[in-house]
């Protein structure tokens, strides 16, 4: 064998895999968009988060030992990235736009989900108790698969959807009965 067909030989399975990845990437994308949504609650800040999230993987690539994997290995990526982003919005001041003036491109999504009692009672969630609470109910993943995902001891996960479903319970008891009143 000539160092010629060797070299292609290598090559080969490589250019293999990265068009699988490709594929299943693609596959996932809107999965991906609408996790990083749900947790982040902002369609534009999903949207990068997302971006982030798939060049990361696609960088990373060659670490994903076993392609049956890829769902629990991109969730990792996507929930990360949408970390980082909540991370570094604490580090941004917000400044208030005079009254009166309304921004150009308002995110019907976010609106539609602030006024959503469920959408609000989310929001008031720590980042880690509403990832929880996303994969479990929105992905439809058992704890032991969440773990898995967030890289958590089950007992973290456990103990985070517990406190999650009791804040949860609590702002909607809260909402129901100011609506009573």
């Amino acid at each position: 064998m000539t160092s010629e067909e060797a070299l292609a030989i290598e090559v080969e399975p490589a250019a293999h895999d990265d068009l699988e990845f490709a594929r299943r990437s693609d596959a996932y994308l809107s999965r991906a968009l609408g996790l990083a949504y749900y947790i982040l609650g902002d369609r534009h800040e999903a949207e990068d988060a997302t971006q982030e999230a798939m060049t990361r993987a696609w960088k990373s690539r060659r670490s994903l030992r076993q392609i049956e994997s890829f769902d629990a290995w991109i969730d990792r990526i996507v929930v990360n990235s949408c970390r980082e982003r909540m991370r570094r919005r604490r580090n941004i001041r917000e400044i208030a736009l005079p009254e009166g003036v309304e921004p150009e491109a308002m995110d019907r999504y976010g609106a539609l989900l602030a006024r959503d009692s469920i959408g609000r009672a989310l929001g008031e969630l720590t980042l880690d108790q509403r990832t929880v609470v996303i994969l479990r109910y929105w992905r439809d993943l058992s704890l032991e698969q969440i773990a898995e995902r967030l890289n958590w001891p089950l007992g973290t996960v456990k103990s985070r959807l517990h406190y999650a479903l009791a804040a949860l319970r609590e702002r909607l008891e809260r909402d129901e009965s100011e609506v009573l009143r």
